[in-house]
Order: C-alpha cells, then sequence, then structure tokens
C-alpha cells in the first residue's frame, strides 16, 4: 500500500519549503494592519478597507438583513442590498445589466465556462490571471495562448480559428492591468482585431476599477470603448474595499449567467453586509473625496516610478499601481523580502508558479493611503540592494 496522506503530504511541503516555495499564512502582531510597518502588499488601492462609512453601511445592513442571505440567489438568497448594487454596478460601467458574485474568482470561473463550450475556442494572453486560466480550462473549449500583449500573433489565432473553426465562438480573454506586471493591455488594438474576426472579448478590469478612467470605471471607459466589449469583469475587493466580483454585460448575457453560471447558482447569496458595502464604495466614487484619494494615488505612483528610475538609472513610467521589482530568482526575490521586512517594509516576494521561473520579483502596490515619506523610505532601502537590482 501506499503512504499514508500525511506522510505524503508533509514530503511534498518539505519539498516546497527546500525549494524556497513554500507559503504560509502570517498575521500581524497587532492581528490588523500593523502601524510599526510600511505595508506595500495590499490591493487597497484607494486606502477604503477601513472607512468609517464603509463600516457604517455594513453595520446598518447586518441589523436590516442578518447576517447571512441564507441561500443561494435562486432560492430566496436574493435581498434588496443585492439588487441596489447590480443596478448601481451597471449606472457606474454604463452597461446594461450586472451579476455580483461572491469573488472575482467565482465571476470569471463561471463565466467563462457559461459563455464558451467544448466545440468553441479561447484566445488568452499568457500573463493573465489563474482564475481566467482555470475558467477556459473548465469550459472544455480548445486554448490557445498568444505571448503577452503581442497583437500579430492575437491576430495570426484569430485568422486560424476564422479558417478552421468557422462555427465556433471564439473568446479573447485579457486583462486592463496585468496583476504581476503592472502594465495594461493595447486594449483598442484588442477590440479592433476581434471585432474584424467576429470574436468575442472577456476583459478583466479587476486591477483598473477605482484607479483609471472617470470615477474609476476602468480603461474600457477611459478609452471609450465599453460599448464595443461584450463582458467586463470587476472585483469589489480591491480598490473598492469590499469583498466579491462582478460581470457587466448585455441583459441576454446577464439572464444567461443566472441560468448558467454553476459558480453563481450553487453559490450561497454574499452577505447583505458585503453587498451594502461594495454599493456604498461604488457611490461613492462619484465624490469630490473619491477624485482626491485617485489622484493622491497617482501622485504617489509617480514619485515611486520617478525614485525608483532614478535608482535604476532608467526612464519607468508607470501604468498602474503595480510596480515589479525583477528578482529573476526565487533565492533573491526572497532575500530582498526579509531584508526589507527587517526595517519594517513589507514587500511580496511573488515566486513560481505565480510568475514563470526566471521572472521572480517583489510586487510593490502602492495606495492613497501611502506618504510620500513612506515611499522614499522604500525606496532608500531597496537602494541598499541597488548592486543587486537588474538594469532593465
Amino acid at each position: 500500500m501506499g503512504s499514508s496522506i500525511e506522510s505524503h503530504l508533509k514530503k511534498k511541503l518539505e519539498d516546497l519549503d527546500e525549494a524556497g516555495l513554500l507559503r504560509k499564512l502570517t498575521l500581524p502582531k497587532s492581528g490588523g494592519p500593523d502601524p510599526e510597518t510600511a505595508q506595500f502588499s495590499s490591493n487597497d488601492y484607494l486606502g477604503l478597507a477601513h472607512a468609517p462609512f464603509l463600516q457604517e453601511a455594513a453595520i446598518a445592513a447586518i441589523e436590516k438583513y442578518g447576517t447571512g442571505a441564507g441561500a443561494s440567489r435562486l432560492l430566496r438568497g436574493t435581498l434588496p442590498p443585492h439588487e441596489e448594487l447590480e443596478a448601481a454596478i451597471s449606472l457606474w460601467k454604463r452597461a446594461e445589466a450586472s451579476l455580483v458574485f461572491t469573488s472575482g474568482y467565482a465571476a470569471a470561473l463561471g463565466t467563462i465556462s457559461a459563455a464558451v463550450g467544448k466545440n468553441d475556442v479561447v484566445l488568452l494572453d499568457k500573463l493573465c490571471h489563474a482564475s481566467l486560466i482555470d475558467g477556459a480550462r473548465l469550459s472544455g473549449a480548445l486554448i490557445r495562448v498568444f505571448p503577452h500583449n503581442n497583437m500579430r500573433k492575437l491576430g495570426a489565432l484569430l485568422e486560424w480559428a476564422s479558417h478552421t473553426r468557422p462555427d465556433a465562438r471564439v473568446l479573447v480573454l485579457t486583462e486592463s492591468v496585468f496583476s504581476m506586471d503592472g502594465d495594461c493591455s493595447p486594449l483598442a488594438e484588442i477590440v479592433q482585431l476581434k471585432e474584424k474576426y467576429g470574436a468575442w472579448l472577456m476583459l478583466d478590469e479587476a486591477h483598473a476599477v477605482g484607479v483609471i478612467g472617470e470615477q474609476g470605471r476602468g480603461l474600457a471607459h477611459a478609452l471609450n470603448l465599453s460599448g464595443r466589449i461584450e463582458i467586463q469583469l470587476g472585483t469589489l475587493s480591491k480598490a473598492l474595499g469590499g469583498c466579491g466580483g462582478y460581470v457587466c454585460g448585455s441583459k441576454p448575457l446577464i439572464d444567461w449567467l443566472v441560468n448558467k453560471s454553476r459558480s453563481f447558482v450553487y453559490s450561497t447569496a454574499p452577505s447583505p453586509a458585503s453587498a451594502a458595502v461594495s454599493l456604498a464604495a461604488i457611490q461613492w466614487l462619484s465624490s469630490n473625496q473619491a477624485s482626491e484619494r485617485r489622484a493622491n494615488l497617482w501622485k504617489n505612483i509617480k514619485h515611486f516610478g520617478s525614485l525608483i528610475g532614478s535608482l535604476r538609472k532608467m526612464h519607468i513610467e508607470p501604468e498602474s499601481a503595480i510596480i515589479p521589482i525583477r528578482a529573476n530568482s526565487t533565492e533573491t526575490a526572497n532575500h530582498w523580502s526579509s531584508c526589507l521586512q527587517e526595517q519594517g517594509i513589507f514587500v511580496p516576494a511573488i515566486r513560481y508558479p505565480t510568475v514563470a521561473k526566471g521572472t521572480e520579483r517583489l510586487r510593490v502596490t502602492l495606495s492613497s493611503n501611502h506618504s510620500q515619506q513612506q515611499i522614499t523610505r522604500l525606496c532608500d532601502a531597496l537602494a541598499q540592494l541597488s548592486a543587486l537590482l537588474p538594469t532593465a
């Protein structure tokens, strides 16, 4: 007989640890945000995760509706906060209809697998998030990957699909802002290509929501392309300070997902508090305070880009709040992260399989809550590692 599950998994964990790839859950000393540590790891881009007005929205929803929805959305788990949130998302994103999921991962998984099937084709960017990859795999569609932001290869794949599978639905998957590199997709070119070949486009706006475009509507809105994109995916758990994900598009799309998206149909509805928090955050995005926070975020992004560019003796103009510092090995990334943490600065080491081997890095994420002094402190600490920093 084989070994027990405990001994089998213990050996696997030891192998991960030896390779420097073991992941562990950690808790700040205080059990919450650690005031002694400068955090450059959070996706809370607008600093809303501890906003009093969102806490008040959660408390009011709990008092009125209780702590849980009690059932899936189709089994009487739909409550007024869910419908109000979806209406607000549709208005904000200028979409015909919207649907809220328990997480961005669930939204991606359930939408892709409902939109296409085994007779169809999915074309996805090599650096797409794991949720998009997993959704494509679950759909059973034929998957083809194009090199990151390579429009020549995407065009060739679209042409190939139109000739070899003329009856297939073709779905292109990409992101507004890529989560580990922080760069944007050439969205206008992608839209032109998919329209030329009659394909559909699903755009993940997770790291653009709240950060890019008027009222933080995302890259599609900033480029005036929203009406030409079939499916838009977003998150409520990053810049909006809450939890969950959403999909918006045409009413037939949303009606189809209500019927066929398994991660929606077979999940308990988001808690009323979660829906109320997201609703309050989206309504807040039209305020002057939101504009000020977004402006401060971009001020911080440019400040860090300028400082790190001087350090690396090159011009750096970040496209988002995510700026990677390439280490190119697991050992180096882990060492740099540990050195920074000893100085009270937390920047996570990103390693395989999140990124490809040889592209390991520190992933710096900036927030409107960061002070210029904290950012300067980070760059001063990185300067101590400057002999190890690659120049390109």
